[in-house]
């Protein structure tokens, strides 16, 4: 598979633990809530265009006058620009009919209705796909990482934040409060990502609603929802769905509060900018596309707008600044990723999860720049920023990886719509002209082409995308053999440098005769610490077990070469392999104690010689 979801087998520990208008000028913004009621499809608030009756040249926006109260239609007489009366029930939204004097109440409720429809949409769409087999697919390392930090007490995962995975302490957290209720099987386990994964793709819809159009929105979030990357994050238990989540609420609320500002949105957007460094300190790198959108809106001639983003900036990041400046600490457990330019290139395909996807939407995306309006370079900085900063920078942060920049993904697939809506022609409002209604029909038939064409494209991602990690060993499989032929008193051992020990304690959590963890010394609580540390003396720690169970994952098949060589030289004195059972990257041996083992540990006990002993 293409996802570059996984950590080399190198060693190392894996990450922690070892609508807007896509025609510029030519129609109203979704989103916005007021118009002037003179017929002419001015906005409240803006400057008049070039002729009353029609509209702006294409690529090309009245200039914004200062910010002045539009929670309403201008009346009659009013002159576009210019302060108007407040009227209740003013939409959120417009319609895609040509303008007319409409009830505001009953745009209003239609607006309502149109956003819910947008939401739900997408994420109904994305959530069925996450759901489908959800539970099938086993728990890679990462995941493994996740379930013992999150099954800790809090004392011990205090401890293990002092050394390991500190950025990751509000999801460890989270996901310990979810555990406590729901239990720790896999799907259980899993639904808080889906969830949030399933919710990026709503997130995106109404983004494209208010920076666009109803339809560019409903686009982007169909079409977020049937990549592959979609599925594949959405079934994994790491905070990367939390992060794309974030990401969108956070942008979305930043252009509601430029949009119509008030206290109640600027507070909302301070609270999510914390959000986004709690879910992955790397997502805040979309604060410079938020930077490019308060910086146009500042330029339009807003002078309040600065104060009020610098200072829900400064708020929010006081919530994350602790975390982040203990990470930096750490920044050794993620030193094995040191990504080349294969990784480079190679990083459209593992973000989205194949090459046959990522060329579609990033070719479309690049298209939709050219008609993105004022909001190109927001989403520009938002595709383009994160990969490069941390890719010229990874030598030193380590923080060059496409699961860490999957929140940049959303952009591009909002651009990709954007495209789509502009090929299709314009679809909506008064430029629908007399064939409005057999055009905007076209318009969406061709959106919905768009979708099955993409979901096409995806198919094979999704599929592999329910199959276990690229590269992982079969530890569930392990476990079964295991559990089938064990006997009490067996012991077992690790071989290997894909966290063994940590993935068995997983997937035999449940069975309490489990083989005891005879060279287990001090365990990972003790030491604060995703490992445990081994036996010094391995011959003493092994002379209770008559038979052992090992488990070996090294790359070359020699099963005692992944562990200390006192280890292994005691193993093959003491013991005899019985049986070998091989399996998907993964060996297990079973071994039993020899005659001459037993013969020999008790010879210098004459009572062990007798009859009555043995």
């Amino acid at each position: 598979m293409s996802f570059d979801a996984f950590a080399r087998p190198g060693g190392g520990h894996p990450e922690g633990s070892g609508g807007r208008d896509p025609y510029p000028g030519q129609d109203a913004y979704a989103g916005q809530d007021a118009y002037a009621a003179t017929g002419q499809g001015v906005h409240a608030g803006t400057s008049a265009y070039a002729e009353p009756g029609r509209y702006a040249e294409a690529g090309s926006y009245a200039q914004s006058a200062p910010y002045v109260e539009t929670e309403g239609y201008a009346g009659p007489g009013d002159q576009p620009g210019q302060p108007t009366a407040a009227v209740p029930g003013t939409p959120d939204d417009v319609t895609d009919a040509p303008f007319t004097a409409v009830d505001p109440a009953e745009v209003e409720k239609g607006g309502r209705l149109a956003a819910a429809v947008t939401f739900l949409l997408p994420t109904a769409l994305a959530f069925a796909l996450i759901l489908r087999g959800i539970g099938d697919r086993e728990l890679w390392r990462d995941e493994h990482a996740t379930w013992w930090a999150a099954t800790l007490s809090f004392h011990d995962l205090s401890l293990l934040i002092r050394s390991v995975d500190v950025v990751f302490t509000p999801y460890y957290v989270f996901m310990h409060g979810w555990i406590a209720v729901a239990g720790d099987s896999v799907t259980a386990m899993r639904v808080p990502g889906a969830v949030a994964m399933a919710a990026s793709a709503g997130l995106l819809a109404l983004l494209g609603r208010r920076l666009f159009t109803t339809q560019v929105g409903v686009l982007a979030g169909l079409a977020l929802a049937v990549t592959p990357l979609t599925t594949r994050y959405g079934q994994e238990i790491r905070p990367y769905p939390f992060a794309v989540a974030a990401v969108l609420l956070s942008t979305l609320l930043l252009a509601r509060a430029l949009d119509r500002p008030s206290l109640k949105v600027w507070v909302a957007y301070t609270l999510s900018v914390p959000l986004i460094g709690w879910s992955h300190l790397a997502s805040l790198a979309v604060l410079g596309a938020h930077l490019a959108m308060v910086v146009r809106q500042r330029r339009a001639g807003d002078r309040i707008v600065g104060w009020a983003y610098t200072a829900a900036l400064i708020l929010g990041m006081c919530f994350v600044m602790p975390m982040a400046v203990s990470g930096s600490g750490q920044s050794a457990q993620i030193a094995w990723n040191n990504p080349g330019f294969k990784e480079l290139v190679n990083f459209p395909a593992n973000l989205f999860g194949s090459w046959a996807v990522a060329v579609p939407v990033m070719a479309l995306g690049l298209v939709g720049l050219f008609f993105a309006g004022r909001w190109a370079l927001p989403l520009a900085a938002w595709i383009v920023l994160p990969p490069v900063v941390t890719y010229l920078t990874a030598a030193q942060l380590h923080l060059f990886l496409p699961r860490y920049l999957l929140f940049t993904a959303p952009a591009w697939v909002l651009l990709m719509a954007v495209a789509v809506g502009r090929l299709a022609g314009p679809v909506a409002g008064a430029k629908a002209g007399s064939g409005a209604a057999a055009r905007r029909g076209l318009g969406w038939a061709f959106a919905a082409a768009a979708v099955a064409g993409l979901a096409f494209q995806s198919l094979p991602g999704i599929r592999e995308a329910h199959h276990n990690a690229l590269g992982e060993p079969d530890f569930r499989g392990a476990a079964r053999i295991i559990e089938a032929g064990q006997r009490e008193g067996d012991g077992i051992v690790f071989s290997g440098v894909m966290q063994e020990r940590r993935a068995l304690a997983f997937e035999l959590r449940d069975d309490v005769g489990r083989p005891r963890d005879v060279l287990m010394y001090r365990t990972p609580q003790e030491r604060g610490s995703f490992d445990a540390a081994e036996c010094p003396q391995p011959a003493s720690c092994l002379v209770k077990a008559e038979r052992l169970w090992l488990v070996s994952t090294t790359p070359d098949g020699q099963p005692f070469n992944g562990m200390p060589k006192t280890t292994a030289t005691a193993i093959q004195k003491d013991f005899r392999v019985v049986k070998t059972r091989k399996l998907d990257h993964l060996q297990l041996v079973l071994l039993e104690r020899t005659r001459a083992a037993t013969d020999g540990s008790s010879k210098d006990d004459d009572a062990a010689k007798r009859k009555v002993h043995i």
